[in-house]
C-alpha cells in the first residue's frame, strides 16, 4: 500500500473518482438475497473478510511510505465470486483506516492496486479457463490460482512503481534497475499461497469455490464406449 504523502492531490482524487464507481457496480451486482437467505455464505463472506483484514495487518511499513504485505484477493475473488470481493475488501480497508494503518486519502488508489486489480485479473483468468471447459482440476488451479496471483502482484508492483514515478514524491531506490531480480521474492509467496488455499478449497470444500464448475471437473468418469451412470 501507498502513503496518501507520496500522492499528488490529482492522484488521490483519480483514485476516488475511479474507485468509487467500481465499488457501487460491485454493490448492484452483489447477489444480496442470497447471502443474506444463505447463513453458510454469510459465514464464509464474514470469515473471509476476517482473514483478509488480518492478512494485510501483517506487513512491512517502510520509513519512506509504502508499504508491504500479501493481497489473498486472487483466493477471495475465486471463494465470493468478483462483487463480494470487492466489498469485502473495502470492509476490510475500512478495519485499517480505522486502526490507522491506511490513509483515509489514499483509500482510493489503493483500493484500485490492491482490490480492483487483482480482482480482475483473476475474473479474466477465470472465464478464460471456464471458456476452455477442461475437465482437469489442475487447469483450475494453476490458472485461476498460482497464476492469477502472480500476474495480480506483478502488475500491483508495476503500477504501483509506475504512480510514485509520475508523481515524483517518491525517491526512486538506486538499485531499481536490479529490481527485476526482486520481483521473484514478491511474486512466488503470492502466487504460492493463493494457489495453496484454492487448491485445499478444490480437494475439501469444492463447494465453497463461486467459480469452481463441480459438475465437469469432479464427475466420475466412464469410457468412451460406456455411457455416464444413470444412462441407458
Amino acid at each position: 500500500m501507498i502513503g496518501a504523502e507520496l500522492l499528488s492531490d490529482e492522484s488521490l482524487t483519480f483514485g476516488w473518482l475511479a474507485y468509487v464507481p467500481v465499488l457501487a457496480w460491485a454493490i448492484a451486482k452483489a447477489p444480496w438475497v442470497e447471502l443474506f437467505s444463505d447463513s453458510r455464505r454469510q459465514h464464509l463472506m464474514f470469515g473471509t473478510v476476517f482473514a483478509l483484514f488480518v492478512l494485510w495487518l501483517i506487513r512491512r511499513d517502510f520509513e519512506t511510505g509504502v508499504s508491504y504485505h500479501f493481497i489473498g484477493m486472487t483466493a477471495v475473488t475465486l471463494l465470493l465470486d468478483w462483487p463480494l470481493a470487492i466489498v469485502g475488501g473495502l470492509v476490510a480497508q475500512v478495519g485499517l483506516v480505522l486502526l490507522g494503518r491506511q490513509d483515509l486519502a489514499a483509500v482510493g488508489v489503493n483500493g484500485l492496486l490492491v482490490i480492483a486489480l487483482p480482482v480482475l485479473v483473476t475474473e479474466v483468468c477465470a472465464i478464460l479457463v471456464e471458456r476452455a471447459q477442461p475437465r482437469n482440476p489442475f487447469v483450475y488451479i494453476f490458472c485461476s490460482g498460482f497464476l492469477a496471483a502472480a500476474v495480480s502482484a506483478l502488475l500491483i508492483l508495476l503500477a504501483g512503481l509506475g504512480l510514485l514515478w509520475w508523481d515524483e514524491r517518491f525517491e526512486m531506490p538506486y538499485w531499481l534497475e536490479d529490481f527485476i531480480g526482486y520481483l521473484w521474492l514478491i511474486i512466488f509467496p503470492e502466487a504460492f499461497i493463493n494457489g495453496m488455499i484454492v487448491s485445499a478449497l478444490v480437494v475439501f470444500s469444492p463447494e465453497w469455490l463461486e467459480t469452481f464448475n463441480r459438475t465437469r471437473y469432479l464427475q466420475a468418469p466412464w469410457k468412451d464406449d460406456e455411457p455416464p451412470r444413470g444412462g441407458s
